[in-house]
């Protein structure tokens, strides 16, 4: 599988404590195996901004599956698209959910406060090199090494030039992000 990311560069950017991978695949199951490839090998990041794990502290009846979206949401009471029950969480993006569609391989955000869906990816591989980039400009930051606004255009061209979804509806995660960078709100 040839990819733009691996997992030694999710590593170098998170730590290989704060990568979760995610092997789910079942028998008989539609699934992009492109997506499930790179989820199982490279993983996805736990951090601040970013959270792929369960809370231990809050545990869940054996019965309930947390990777499931329409479980997920119905756990909390919040009304789940049909087409998207089966959907995997794939993660939390600040605040917005993330998920995969399993069957076409995109990558949408379900941001907080709405229960519409946003199409942040084209697939998993974008979403992957997009949080790799955005550990990049977040250490940037914190070492004071450019403006804000320098490191927001930064992280727009370079993601953009490998993939323009996240950027093309405006109420995406990725949009909401670079504002408040650039507006100096972290």
């Amino acid at each position: 599988m040839n990819s733009s990311v691996n997992s030694a560069e999710m590593i170098r950017a998170y730590g290989l404590e704060n990568v979760v991978y995610f092997p789910r695949y079942e028998a008989g199951q539609s699934a992009d195996a492109r997506a499930v490839g790179l989820l199982s090998s490279v993983g996805l990041p736990h951090s601040v901004a970013f959270s792929s794990r369960m809370d231990p502290k809050d545990p869940y009846d054996t019965s309930y599956d947390p990777v499931a979206l329409g479980g997920f949401f119905g756990r909390f009471g919040i009304p789940c698209p049909e087409e998207c029950r089966s959907w995997w969480k794939l993660g939390t993006l600040f605040t917005s959910i993330v998920a995969l569609d399993p069957e076409s391989g995109k990558v949408y955000g379900f941001p907080e406060g709405s229960w519409e869906r946003v199409l942040l990816h084209r697939d998993v591989e974008s979403l992957m090199f997009s949080l790799i980039e955005f550990r990049r400009i977040e250490d940037a930051h914190d070492a004071g090494e450019e403006e804000p606004e320098d490191l927001a255009e930064r992280f727009r061209e370079t993601v953009s030039e490998f993939d323009p979804t996240p950027f093309e509806d405006e109420e995406s995660q990725w949009n909401v992000i670079l504002e408040e960078l650039e507006n100096g709100i972290w």
